[in-house]
């Protein structure tokens, strides 16, 4: 009963990433991605503290491990509008991925912020999941696609956020990380939205997809976790992999995006590396 419970939070996170995609498609042709994370901060805030209040849990709230916090949204915020960068520029099943890398990346990067011993069918899992990389992306030495790069790097930044966001829940509840994943976002889009002088509105045509944007990405972060509560990882993710086709199938009917056999190739050894990491695991 419990994994079913857990199966049917992670679809609700899958709703969300992928409503999350659609609407960031819809605004990034009029705000740039430092616009799209102030906005979509500012409503997050707002959804975190109404909540944290009719909840009662607004003293959870306090600035012990304030510093880990601060780091943990800077890798967060740059992973977040390096993919809101990627959007646009690539396929939508490109872009996710891509994304699905960061578990990958996790795998390495938690031997340097946890401490965690980096074995050979770690190594041997990364590899698998960098060639998927390889197969999805087609690097042309030449001909340089920001859009795949964007994505890539953005994978790196949602794992170094994950790692952290591991060691913050340990000390910390939900809503005390989720006030600083928005508020500490603010700040960082208002400074780097405004450092040209010149932060765009939201039209009466932005604003409903930017509410979407904030609702989807807080439900989508209250959605995963809500379900690793219940059943764990290696039961749970394995779900979250059904987000890839789903994304592919919008990008083909909604974007006229072409199904292209290497990215479903590479996808493909990408979710087997994530499959075999999470068995090892479990």
């Amino acid at each position: 009963m419990a994994h079913t419970r857990a199966a049917l939070w992670m679809i609700g996170a899958i709703v969300s990433f992928t409503s999350m995609a659609v609407a960031g498609r819809a605004v990034s042709g009029q705000l740039d991605t430092f616009e799209i994370m102030f906005y979509r901060s500012i409503i997050g805030f707002l959804i975190v503290v109404i909540i944290a209040r009719l909840a009662g849990t607004h003293r959870e709230v306090d600035f012990n491990h304030f510093r880990m916090h601060l780091l943990r949204n800077i890798f967060h915020f740059v992973g977040q509008n390096l993919w809101f960068l990627a959007l646009p520029l690539i396929p939508l099943a490109q872009l996710f991925a891509l994304e699905f890398t960061s578990p990958i990346w996790v795998v390495l990067l938690a031997s340097i912020f946890l401490g965690e011993r980096l074995t050979r069918l770690k190594l041997g899992i990364a590899a698998l999941g960098f060639v998927g990389v390889l197969v999805v992306a087609r690097p042309e030495i030449n001909a340089l696609n920001i859009g795949i790069i964007a994505a890539a790097v953005a994978a790196i930044g949602f794992a170094g956020a994950a790692i952290l966001t591991r060691k913050l829940t340990v000390q910390n509840s939900l809503t005390k990380i989720l006030f600083f994943l928005t508020g500490l976002q603010i700040l960082f889009g208002l400074i780097c939205a405004g450092f040209d002088g010149d932060i765009a509105l939201p039209s009466s045509g932005t604003l409903p997809w930017l509410i979407l944007i904030g609702v989807a990405g807080l439900a989508a972060h209250f959605c995963m976790t809500k379900s690793l509560t219940l059943a764990p990882a290696s039961v749970v993710m394995p779900v979250d992999f059904v987000r890839l086709p789903l994304i592919a199938v919008i990008g083909m009917l909604f974007y006229g995006e072409i199904l292209d056999i290497y990215v479903l190739l590479g996808a493909a050894l990408i979710l087997i590396a994530n499959y075999l990491n999470l068995k090892q695991r479990g």
